[in-house]
């Protein structure tokens, strides 16, 4: 994207490393098997693949969801949702360089990990994806805890700094009840 800074060449070498433990990690945590997670419809962009449609100013990600249906067919029968987890390099370095304590691959790892529960919980109807702005405030409450809980056992060197910068979500979900 014209004017934001992307990843590097370095950068994107991590932040793939990021992902593929995140895929892991994640598929472990939901006990799917290999062929079940395969089945899963998303890819994850950064964004030099991004469309300008698809960047955003503050969050560090955002999922797009998008209608996929087989070429060879033209029956709405065979549609799928298909989602789009769109980094926003931008934003992330940005935080990197205001938040020196922070480290590229564990903030981009519990980045892709968040995500990715968001994709699965849509994808099993555990959360609709076009839910009112308050039952959005709780999901994302519930997904950062997911998160976490995830992440904990995996001990990735940094991530207590990562923990840290998202304490703001941690604690009971009552109180972000109460604000929605």
């Amino acid at each position: 994207m014209q004017g934001l800074q992307c990843f590097r060449e370095a950068e994107l070498g991590i932040v793939n490393e990021a992902v593929a433990i995140a895929e892991e990690i994640t598929c472990n945590a939901y006990k799917m098997s290999s062929a079940e997670w395969r089945g899963q419809r998303y890819d994850v962009k950064t964004l030099t693949d991004l469309t300008p449609d698809e960047v955003v100013h503050g969050p560090f990600a955002q999922i797009i969801r998008y209608v996929g249906r087989k070429a060879e067919t033209s029956l709405s029968s065979s549609e799928y949702d298909f989602y789009k987890i769109c980094l926003q390099d931008h934003t992330i370095l940005s935080t990197l360089k205001k938040f020196p304590e922070l480290r590229l691959l564990p903030f981009t790892l519990y980045i892709v990990t968040h995500e990715l529960i968001h994709v699965i919980r849509f994808a099993k109807f555990l959360q609709a994806f076009d839910a009112s702005a308050r039952e959005k405030i709780i999901e994302e409450a519930r997904v950062h805890e997911k998160t976490q809980a995830i992440l904990r056992p995996a001990q990735t060197p940094g991530m207590a700094a990562v923990f840290d910068f998202y304490k703001a979500w941690q604690g009971p979900l009552d109180d972000l009840r109460d604000m929605a």
